[in-house]
């Protein structure tokens, strides 16, 4: 009988969940010079860059390139221990050319740089024919942010990840562990691991730590990686936020 009920339940079980994802925005089409700046990231922090999935953003370049061209890109970022797993959604245009080169769209990067305040795609051109009206679309209601409790200890290699919400951990953040949150994180124990705030763009999230001993600490997308910590930091209660696009670290008190 057990056999006969596990030939008929399904062999993979598939569901989409948060996973650590790096988006790198291509703001200057310099092949090399990409490739180098990654190299040096991977050289400094290789336990946070080696092999990290990346996604290409495309959409602040004034015209999309050839396939040729992307894919020596995404060569050259292999080359340097980085993985490039896909691009991130825009326009048709840039529709196709993921086909073309056989990788996914990643629809969740445009909403970030969207809830950041800036445009995932550059405006279209002029034209010279007279413009439509445009009706406002109705404002969405906005649901209360909520907040995601873990009061047991994220060992290595877990990842804890409050979406919509703020993400409170009662306990240890491991060396190898990672906690992300769409809104602010507090973490009322030792924070050894990763700390990503505001995960969806927020830029007003903060992060709050009991003992300060992280890898790398991220709001919004900017991010500190930390070899060697600072020495009034280590081990004392700190807060991070942002100012514009410079990422601030204090003691509490």
């Amino acid at each position: 009988m057990t056999e006969t009920r596990n030939l008929l339940e399904p062999a993979g079980e598939l569901k989409f969940g948060q996973v650590g994802i790096a988006n790198l925005r291509i703001k200057r089409l310099d092949s090399a010079g990409i490739a180098q700046e990654l190299a040096d990231k991977v050289h400094s922090a290789p336990q946070l860059f080696l092999r990290a999935p990346v996604v290409l953003d495309l959409s602040h370049l004034s015209s999309l390139p050839e396939q040729s061209v992307v894919r020596e890109l995404i060569e050259r970022i292999r080359a340097c221990g980085m993985l490039p797993v896909g691009l991130s959604y825009g326009t048709s245009e840039n529709e196709a050319l993921a086909v073309s080169l056989d990788l996914p769209l990643f629809a969740k990067f445009r909403t970030a740089f969207e809830r950041s305040g800036e445009p995932a795609v550059a405006a279209p051109a002029a034209s010279s024919a007279p413009e439509q009206p445009v009706v406002a679309p109705a404002a969405a209601k906005r649901e209360p942010m909520r907040s995601l409790h873990q009061d047991k200890p994220v060992r290595s290699g877990q990842q804890v990840y409050a979406r919509d919400g703020d993400l409170i951990v009662t306990n240890l953040v491991a060396n190898g562990a990672e906690v992300i949150a769409d809104g602010s994180i507090h973490v009322y124990g030792p924070l050894r691991g990763r700390a990503l705030a505001g995960a969806q763009g927020d830029s007003t999230a903060r992060i709050y730590c009991q003992e300060f001993h992280a890898e790398l600490v991220s709001i919004a997308g900017q991010y500190r990686v930390f070899e060697d910590l600072p020495s009034d930091l280590r081990g004392q209660p700190v807060q991070a936020w942002l100012e514009g696009e410079k990422l601030h670290l204090a003691r509490l008190g």
